[in-house]
């Protein structure tokens, strides 16, 4: 695979479309709307942030979905951040009756790669929003937004995704060379991978913290790996090995060619609460308002039930393998790994592998 930037890995239509197939990522997203609700109802000093909007006319509270993709849960995220400022705003008065709520108006940006489907995605806004809406197609590994101009920023199931696969993990000279494999399970690929995505959320929280007005907010949801615990054992990383050994068995078959799955590398790295915190730390910037770790309940070990997870798998990274391996293998390549997941026992009660957990963390700019 190419080392390249890379771009909006989801799946944007027909029947794998990430739209269609984000569940699991639809359950995650409301399982923090209370969490949001009340730090926000707790903690977000909005006549301060108010304050420096606007003097002349309505004030202006601007959020940002980054990552959105194309839809429905970027507007569940947004309306539920809207609804909880706009609650606060009425408890600090600038809200002093429905007649005088454009008192207060949100401005919602929201933000992918420039090859995300934005078309799709503003066709189906909802008609009953309380915001107005724009694109900002770009990635977020750099500036996105003039300076002190966000009063709230999200993002779930993004942050895990690298600006590029590491060069290292391409390089047949390199010791982090991962012939064979698409995704980290070596020392000296795991530690390339960290390294890579060291760079990338250092980069992250610096545009961040440009664009985040004193006191504003950012709120991140990410798949985790629990501090203390082997990368490998835990199902959100052996599923990707599931799909490594599909893939693998097609080349030994003759469909895939060897030499293209010895170049293509997932460009994903999921984080520990520890090495997150570790990267604010570093940038300095911000300072920790919450950190949860939720537990996500395993699907059903059904041919059914997993069949709709791997769904979903594909929504999100098919662009990827299409990119490098061709259309014409996709469904034998997912039929595969369906029956490679069910044999696997990932989703039994006994499993050997750690369940889903993602990582949700908020954070105000100092």
């Amino acid at each position: 695979m190419e080392n390249k930037t890379i771009e909006s890995p989801m799946n944007n239509e027909g029947q794998y479309s990430y739209a269609q197939q984000s569940s699991y990522q639809k359950g995650g997203v409301e399982s923090v709307n209370s969490l949001i609700h009340n730090q926000i109802r707790q903690k977000l000093n909005v006549r301060k942030l108010l304050a420096s909007s606007s003097s002349n006319g309505p004030h202006l509270f601007s959020i940002a979905d980054l990552g959105c993709s194309i839809g429905p849960n970027t507007f569940i995220a947004v309306q539920n951040i809207v609804e909880a400022v706009e609650s606060k705003c009425k408890v600090e008065g600038f809200i002093t009756s429905e007649e005088k709520q454009e008192n207060v108006e949100f401005q919602v940006f929201f933000n992918d790669h420039v090859t995300n489907d934005f078309n799709t995605l503003f066709k189906s806004l909802p008609v009953e929003r309380k915001y107005y809406a724009v694109g900002n197609p770009g990635t977020f590994h750099c500036r996105l937004f003039p300076k002190a101009s966000m009063h709230f920023v999200y993002s779930s199931y993004s942050l895990h995704w690298l600006s590029k696969v590491p060069p290292e993990v391409l390089d047949p000279r390199s010791p982090a060379w991962n012939k064979g494999k698409i995704f980290y399970g070596r020392k000296e690929v795991e530690e390339a991978y960290f390294g890579q995505y060291m760079k990338d959320i250092d980069s992250f929280l610096k545009a961040r913290s440009e664009e985040l007005v004193s006191g504003g907010f950012m709120a991140l949801l990410v798949p985790s790996i629990p501090d203390g615990v082997d990368s490998s054992r835990c199902a959100v990383n052996a599923l990707f090995h599931m799909l490594e050994s599909a893939l693998v068995d097609m080349a030994k078959m003759g469909l895939v060619d060897e030499a293209k799955v010895d170049g293509f590398n997932l460009p994903g790295y999921n984080t520990s609460p520890e090495k997150l915190k570790a990267a604010i730390d570093k940038n300095g910037c911000f300072a920790v308002e919450l950190v949860e770790q939720l537990g996500r309940p395993m699907p059903p070990a059904t041919r059914p039930s997993v069949q709709r997870f791997t769904s979903g798998i594909r929504a999100v990274i098919q662009g990827l393998l299409v990119e490098s391996f061709g259309g014409e293998i996709m469904d034998e390549l997912f039929d595969q790994y369906t029956q490679k997941v069910l044999d696997s026992g990932i989703f039994e009660d006994d499993s050997k592998y750690h369940p889903f957990v993602d990582l949700f963390i908020l954070l105000s700019k100092l």
